[in-house]
Order: C-alpha cells, then sequence, then structure tokens
C-alpha cells in the first residue's frame, strides 16, 4: 500500500474511491466535490468489508467487496482536493495515531459496457485510486463490535431520513 502525508509530495494524481457522505446524492458530496471533478463512475473496492459508523460508513480489509463511486479531480484542483479530503476523513499522516482512516492506494474495478457495478465476473478495467480505510484502532474495533453492512453498500445499509 502507498500513503502520502498530508501536504507532501504525491507521486501521482490517482482517483479518488468513495463510498458514504461523498457518494453523489450524500451530503458531503455537494460540499466538498461539487466543481472539483471532472468525472464520476461507479467503482467496486474488491476484498473490503463495509461496516456502518457514527453518521459514516468504514471500509476495512476482508473477504468482500464495497461499491462505490470513482472521482477523478477537474484539472488544476488536485492539490486542494487531496487537502480536503485527508481533513474530512482526518488522515493526519500514514499511520498517525490519531488517524481515524487511512488514505492508501488500491485497485478499484470499474464495471464493464453494461455498466453495472454488481457483476463480479471482473469484466471491467482496474485503475489505481486513493481509498480511505478505516485507522488500525477503528479497525481493531469494528472487527469485534461493528456493525457489518451486508453486500458493501452503505445507501442502503441506512434507513431512510423520516421512517
Amino acid at each position: 500500500m502507498t500513503t502520502t502525508a498530508p501536504g507532501g509530495p504525491v507521486a501521482a494524481e490517482l482517483p479518488f474511491f468513495v463510498y458514504g457522505t461523498l457518494l453523489p446524492g450524500e451530503p458531503n458530496h455537494d460540499l466538498f466535490l461539487r466543481g472539483r471533478t471532472a468525472g464520476e463512475r461507479p467503482a467496486v473496492l474488491p476484498r473490503a468489508l463495509l461496516y456502518d459508523g457514527p453518521g459514516y460508513p468504514y471500509a476495512i480489509e476482508g473477504h468482500g467487496r464495497v461499491h462505490g463511486t470513482l472521482l477523478v479531480a477537474a484539472p488544476g484542483v488536485y492539490g486542494e482536493l487531496l487537502g480536503l479530503l485527508d481533513h474530512l476523513e482526518e488522515f493526519l499522516g500514514p499511520g498517525h495515531p490519531r488517524n481515524l482512516y487511512e488514505r492508501v492506494a488500491r485497485e478499484v474495478e470499474l464495471p464493464g459496457e453494461a455498466g453495472e457495478a454488481d457483476a463480479g465476473d471482473g469484466a471491467g478495467e482496474s485503475v489505481r485510486a486513493w481509498v480511505y480505510l478505516a485507522a488500525a484502532a477503528v479497525t481493531r474495533s469494528l472487527r469485534t463490535g461493528g456493525v457489518l453492512l451486508p453486500g458493501g453498500r452503505w445507501t442502503t445499509g441506512r434507513t431512510p431520513g423520516g421512517s
């Protein structure tokens, strides 16, 4: 896995894989991403599990799939977007003891021509992207007492507002 410290040099301007409050239609999408992306498309993070959190989810390493969106930064805003997302996700640097999430580079699967992210046949392409996974202390807590979201989808794992 590859990580970089906030404000430090970035080897490559990787896209971002999001799976919670940054998804289209979720509250942080407009706050943090509006006008800062050049492209968004459905994607799947393999070898990961999704847990419910206090108003947002956590992805951890595991034997499952997490559904989300791959975001490409708009020209000229990559550094700004990276900083905003690191701040939102409470990523202070690789392995920092106060991290809520770790930013890691992972392979993310894009759906094939049919556009179906549920396909588990690997028919689509794979790209390297930044993913915010739960930090070590959070992961330990989730594995012992967290609420696993079946199907790896945060939006379907929540009760709709008002019901």
